[in-house]
């Protein structure tokens, strides 16, 4: 006897029950997510974890992950991105210049310190002291690490203009080539995962063949440096923004053209996130190239769609700019909470759910994606605006 199709009733009440075991002092943090984080946010994190390991970190998917707000100074770039990075589970980067500008003060020697929200801050300022939050350190780390990237830009390989990726690969060889110094005088060794004492974000970038680049490259303590040079007229270096544009969309481009699929997976909002998504709106309404968005949307945020912090960019908005395949709206989550939390919850659950992936090394095919953009390019026809 045939099975009749279940009612729409049923179909609504088809969802796992909601009947958690109780948590033990001993729960690995992979399974708490998988049987405690059942509702709400942390639903919405058990969501993207299964995203993540169920279909973005698959071979065939490239990975561009996006990331706003302090995260390095608190301890993020080498506690989870390096992470991310060394086991192959991020392509691409788009990211602050003070996220980079403070990453590098690990790589030369310098660590934050735990401090307080609720510190005298006129007092603080009087001892040199410098507070993000409840971190602290001394005045003197900004002026070392200011000092380091003049005297890099002074050098020969940045006396000509290019796109952010280049100059961060560069700060990494540089930094990479301090690290073996700072090793030697201080007889540091490797952490127990094997991470180098002076590994940061730009570094870890560097040997990977992780390309990074800043959308907004003025506006951070790297920027205010490059700007100091240029206005002393030591350097014929200058940022390549376009390229930065190109460059991007190529990287996306041409992962979709080779048969693969592209995720978009976004920590905090901001300038990061947007450059991210706009590959696809420059890949199709203005280069004029067949393309429907990106296969798959993670956004970690606290910002909220009604007030403009997050104006464009829900899932739902960003299928209308094509930046979001609308076919794959199911494969698209957003989880409204902290970073310093979701990320470290995030790194846990797919170290231990997934294998290693080999690594695409980006920085060195990008004047391969670059030139499949321009072939298609010559192939399309040119395009008429609007017409008086």
């Amino acid at each position: 006897m045939a099975r009749r199709p279940p009612s729409d009733k049923e179909r609504y009440l088809s969802g796992e029950p909601v009947d958690p075991p109780t948590v033990e002092g001993d729960a690995a943090v992979a399974d708490l997510i998988d049987k405690s984080f059942l509702a709400y946010n942390a639903g919405r994190l058990r969501d993207a974890c299964r995203l993540l390991v169920e279909r973005i970190l698959k071979p065939d998917v490239t990975i561009g992950v996006s990331l706003a707000g302090a995260m390095t100074p608190a301890g993020l770039g080498r506690s989870c991105v390096i992470p991310w990075i060394r086991a192959g589970f991020v392509d691409w980067i788009v990211s602050t210049g003070a996220n980079l500008y403070h990453d590098a003060h690990y790589a030369l020697g310098f660590r934050m310190r735990r401090g307080s929200p609720h510190l005298d801050d006129k007092e603080l300022a009087r001892l040199g002291v410098v507070r993000i939050y409840d971190l602290v350190f001394d005045y003197d780390i900004l002026l070392r690490t200011d000092e380091f990237f003049r005297q890099l830009l002074r050098t020969k390989p940045f006396q000509r203009p290019m796109s952010t990726a280049e100059f961060h690969d560069l700060i990494g060889r540089a930094l990479l080539e301090r690290n073996g110094a700072l090793e030697r005088a201080r007889g540091a060794g490797a952490s127990r995962d094997g991470t180098p004492p002076y590994e940061c974000v730009l570094t870890a970038a560097h040997r990977a063949g992780v390309p990074i680049y800043t959308s907004s490259p003025g506006d951070s303590s790297i920027g205010m440096n490059v700007a100091e040079v240029a206005m002393k007229e030591e350097t014929s270096f200058a940022f390549d923004v376009l390229a930065d544009v190109n460059e991007t969309t190529a990287l996306v481009y041409d992962a979709k053209k080779s048969g693969g699929r592209h995720a978009a997976v976004m920590f905090g909002g901001g300038s990061p996130k947007n450059f991210l998504l706009q590959t696809e709106p420059q890949i199709r309404e203005v280069f004029g190239l067949e393309e429907a968005g990106h296969d798959y949307y993670l956004q970690v945020t606290d910002a909220r769609p009604d007030t403009g912090g997050l104006s464009g960019a829900t899932p739902g908005e960003a299928v209308s700019w094509g930046k979001v395949d609308p076919t794959k709206l199911a494969d698209a989550i957003v989880v409204y909470a902290d970073t310093t939390i979701a990320l470290p919850l995030l790194t846990a659950y797919v170290l231990a759910r997934c294998r290693p992936r080999t690594q695409r090394r980006l920085y060195d095919r990008r004047a391969e994606a670059l030139e499949r953009v321009r072939s298609d390019l010559r192939l399309t026809p040119s395009r008429r605006g609007l017409s008086s």
